[in-house]
């Protein structure tokens, strides 16, 4: 019989509350951690770079200083009940507990039957109630107590019968009433109580609970796979056109904000007027440009939303690199620069998705722009201010005027300028990418037949400017050597399952990107896409890649290859393409190489080749259509005289036949 009792002590509860929050705490504590953070130690080291990673640092906390988010007091607060749960669990004793006579009686399991006997003669001459004295602290139930506990152990061990309960129940005195435990305590059942408990009740599974799942369940379904608003991506779908400029790609992008930025808090208006301030100064420096954005910026209505005025305006102020006095201001300038890759990746797979090339290479080249602070489709002399404390005024200055990278360093060191040192850390580290190679491939095909599996493999290296990449003179034997290990490694890298090789080992690949202007510390990718020019289409969709390794002219393979899977055309013919690598960071760098695909019906074993194959006559009808084709025919004239060849070559033949009989 099972006999129901309440928590009266509160051990249960306390069981239960420390099972619960584990079940909540641990999961979201590993949750809170995400992925494990880049160990990149290397990368730019000019003192903009720097100073930017520093203060990118300082901005997220450190552990004497943490930035904690409202998540992470949440988490702090429930890891403090489950210590003090766990801290009040271990001072309790516990009521129930394995019965054991040798511990009571304080001998070991091993004692023989005469060892037993002894000692619990002893323990009677010290422990009877008639010997022991009573105290304030040691009351006669305690002695009785105590000694009818010695003397249970004893025949526990001696007298057959209570040892086979003690054996079978886990107790001397046979089976006992099973106590089923409610870790609830006694008062949340009495009656005066009820209307309060039903209550509490109610507002938790009636009211908070369904709440919080209606939030989770409404706030899911407004966000798509990319992680972005879905009217930001409806707002995607219908700016973005087959031939869209880059002022179309950045209002789209200005759209999104009105649902991903948040509303403005009341009483700007000192951050108003500096907005108004910047929006004025951004018109006279960038023109027709920012004014044909904000116009596409408008809604149906023809309005333009505050929240995408504040983004776009923040947007160009970063681009043309405008100072911004208020802290607020610089905050939420740093929140929606933050959010741009976000939404240009949701905007990208719109492109792609529709598989137009202009505007996927304009979104892709937009996020370099930004990365760098630069003023959209900037001439060539303005992408040389990417470098460290180089403006405008000072490539202007400069002569003969530079064009490339490496003349703005030689003339700064020409003049003995402090920026050199600078400039060239910068260079040294630069992203500029280079295809080494890019070809098509069939796994153990020679040629490429209609809808088979194909493979575009690309090679890539980084070469910063100034850097050669001419390789040391080779035997031919070791260049055979070389080229033949080489292939094998590409033949292994072909029936892997990554988009990329494995970085050797001791191979020195991007770091931290020189991006001093960007918020935070930002390691370089590109996109790898393969493009029909001529069609404006994308023809497989786009890969993102990063560690691509530097230029070596000692390494035998400074490169690392990567590959684009996807099927073939369903019929023959030459398809001209192009491959661009296109970078997400560094503006203008990137690279681009016709590259032609050449599909062919396959070759049955024992069928004869062209050549073969014996060329008709000029007088029959199939002559005559290879004659209109442009191809090979056999003259008349040339058939009578191999046919009279061969009637003299008989004559002979007969002649030296007679000769020899005669």
């Amino acid at each position: 019989m099972a006999a129901y009792e309440y928590d009266e002590g509160g051990v249960m509860a306390t069981y239960f509350l420390i099972t619960f929050l584990a079940l909540i705490l641990v999961p979201f504590t590993l949750s809170s951690f995400g992925g494990a953070p880049d160990k990149i130690t290397h990368g730019c080291d000019c003192d903009a770079c720097v100073e930017q990673r520093t203060r990118a640092k300082n901005l997220e906390g450190s552990l004497l200083a943490p930035r904690l988010s409202k998540k992470a007091y949440a988490l702090a607060i429930g890891w403090a009940i489950f210590a003090l749960a766990v801290y009040r669990a271990s001072k309790m004793k516990g009521t129930s507990s394995v019965y054991d006579p040798f511990e009571i009686l304080g001998i070991a399991s091993s004692a023989s039957e005469k060892e037993i006997k002894s000692h619990f003669k002893k323990l009677s001459r010290m422990y009877h109630p008639d010997k022991v004295k009573e105290t304030a602290e040691l009351t006669i139930e305690a002695i009785q107590d105590r000694f009818v506990s010695i003397t249970k152990a004893y025949k526990s061990l001696t007298d057959e019968t209570i040892r086979k309960n003690w054996l079978e129940w886990n107790n001397p005195d046979g089976p006992q009433t099973t106590s089923m435990g409610i870790a609830l305590p006694p008062w949340i059942v009495e009656s005066k109580n009820n209307v309060w408990v039903l209550g509490v009740y109610g507002l938790l599974f009636g009211g908070a609970l369904p709440l919080l799942v209606g939030r989770w369940w409404f706030g899911n379904r407004q966000k798509t796979k990319d992680g972005i608003n879905a009217r930001s991506a409806a707002a995607f779908f219908k700016s973005i056109t087959e031939e869209a400029t880059t002022e179309e790609v950045v209002s789209a992008l200005g759209k999104a904000y009105e649902w991903e930025l948040p509303t403005p808090k009341k009483n700007t208006q000192a951050l108003d007027a500096e907005l108004d301030e910047l929006d004025k100064t951004i018109s006279q420096k960038v023109g027709q440009q920012y004014a044909e954005v904000k116009r596409l910026a408008k809604d149906a209505n023809g309005d333009l939303h505050e929240s995408r005025r504040r983004a776009l305006i923040l947007i160009y102020a970063h681009l043309t690199r405008l100072p911004i006095q208020s802290p607020a201001l610089q905050t939420e300038q740093r929140q929606v620069i933050l959010q741009t890759p976000l939404l240009l990746n949701a905007l990208l797979n719109v492109s792609t998705a529709r598989n137009w090339l202009v505007p996927t290479l304009s979104v892709m080249r937009l996020n370099s722009y930004l990365a760098q602070a630069l003023p959209l489709n900037a001439p060539p002399r303005v992408r040389l201010t990417q470098l460290p404390g180089v403006s405008k005024a000072d490539i202007d200055a400069l002569t003969p005027r530079p064009r490339e990278m490496t003349e703005v360093l030689s003339a700064l060191q020409e003049k003995g300028d402090a920026r050199a040192g600078q400039v060239q850390k910068a260079i040294q580290k630069w992203g500029r990418v280079e295809i080494v190679d890019a070809v098509f491939k069939v796994i153990g095909e020679r040629i490429i037949t209609p809808s088979s599996i194909i493979f575009l493999v690309v090679k890539l290296r980084l070469v910063p400017p100034g850097t050669s990449t001419e390789k040391k003179d080779l035997s031919v034997d070791e260049t055979k050597r070389v080229a033949a290990a080489n292939e094998k490694k590409d033949e292994e890298f072909l029936l892997t399952k990554g988009d990329a090789e494995d970085v050797p080992k001791g191979k020195t690949t991007t770091g931290w990107a020189h991006a001093p202007r960007w918020p935070t510390a930002r390691k370089p990718t590109w996109w790898l896409v393969l493009g029909d020019e001529k069609q404006g289409r994308v023809v497989v969709p786009p890969i993102r890649i990063s560690d691509i390794p530097y230029a070596d002219s000692e390494s035998e393979r400074d490169y690392r290859t990567y590959k684009i899977q996807f099927q073939g055309p369903p019929s023959t013919g030459v398809f001209t393409w192009k491959v661009f690598v296109v970078s997400d960071t560094y503006v203008a760098e990137e690279a681009n190489r016709d590259i032609t695909l050449k599909i062919e019906d396959a070759v049955v074993d024992g069928e004869p080749s062209e050549d073969e194959i014996s060329e008709p006559d000029e007088d029959s009808l199939a002559g005559q259509m290879a004659a209109m084709r442009g191809g090979q025919v056999k003259k008349k004239g040339e058939e009578s005289e191999e046919e009279s060849g061969t009637d003299d070559d008989e004559e002979d033949s007969d002649s030296s036949s007679d000769s020899d009989s005669d």
